[in-house]
């Protein structure tokens, strides 16, 4: 009896960890838009397909926070299936010496993007822009958000547009009253 018992609990975990590997894909694939940095083009693209605007996540390849973003709440299908609904997602090495086309159509390499244009200096920042390319000021997230809800409720931030009242931490808030 207690071997049945034994296999029974042992298939049974190995069901709630295969249903917890369903959930996760890989953010590469699932989360971020393929581009050949043309972030003006992207916006057009961004239009046809009737987003919100564009989200890009600033990184760099040695960074903690980035890799805990990605391992731990970019992965998670519900967070890849919402934030591709409403954006466009795009990721920029802030020391990539890689050429993009701003969204004005000015060519440089993407450090310049992010230190001379967006003032990028901690990583990961994700940046919400509109669909005219410019940066929405209260969308811009610096640091690793705590869990996979807080990071859905910056994404409901912008989609609500929630930010032409109130700050994310207000807003935060209110939700979860």
């Amino acid at each position: 009896m207690n071997l049945i018992k034994f296999v029974c609990g042992l298939l049974f975990g190995l069901m709630l960890i295969s249903a917890a590997a369903a959930e996760t894909r890989d953010p590469g694939e699932y989360f971020f838009d393929q581009s050949f940095g043309d972030f003006s083009e992207e916006l057009a693209n961004a239009r046809e397909q009737g987003k919100q605007g564009i989200l890009i996540m600033f990184e760099m390849d040695e960074c903690p926070f980035c890799h805990r973003m990605k391992t731990t709440i970019l992965n998670q299908s519900e967070v890849q299936d919402y934030f591709k609904e409403h954006f466009l997602i795009f990721s920029v090495d802030i020391e990539g010496d890689v050429e993009i086309t701003d969204f004005q159509g000015k060519a440089m390499p993407m450090k310049d993007f992010s230190f001379k244009q967006y003032r990028v200096r901690a990583t990961p920042v994700f940046q919400f822009f509109d669909l005219q390319g410019k940066p929405i000021k209260r969308a811009r997230f610096t640091g690793a958000t705590s869990d996979a809800g807080e990071f859905m409720l910056l994404g409901q931030y912008v989609v609500e547009n929630a930010y032409e009242e109130s700050s994310f931490t207000r807003y935060k808030r209110s939700k979860r009253k």
